[in-house]
């Protein structure tokens, strides 16, 4: 996974997977997600994200991960 902030231009990018097809996007009130063609989504994007959420995205951002064994 890969977080970039583009500040001259105020965009926020959370891509899942490197190096896979965009083959259709979705825009919904500035918030674009980019689905593969089997569906799986390859990234989403924030636009304005300064006004959306804070002016300094990157200093809120707080990222764990959480492994426990999941039983089947």
């Amino acid at each position: 996974m890969r977080i970039e902030y583009e500040p001259k231009h105020d965009v926020l990018n959370v891509e899942f997977l490197e190096n896979v097809d965009i083959e259709e996007s979705i825009e919904y009130d500035g918030v674009i997600i980019d689905y593969a063609k089997d569906r799986r989504i390859v990234s989403i994007e924030i636009l304005d994200v300064g006004k959306r959420i804070t002016k300094k995205p990157l200093e809120t951002i707080n990222f764990a991960v959480i492994k426990e064994k999941v039983e089947a």
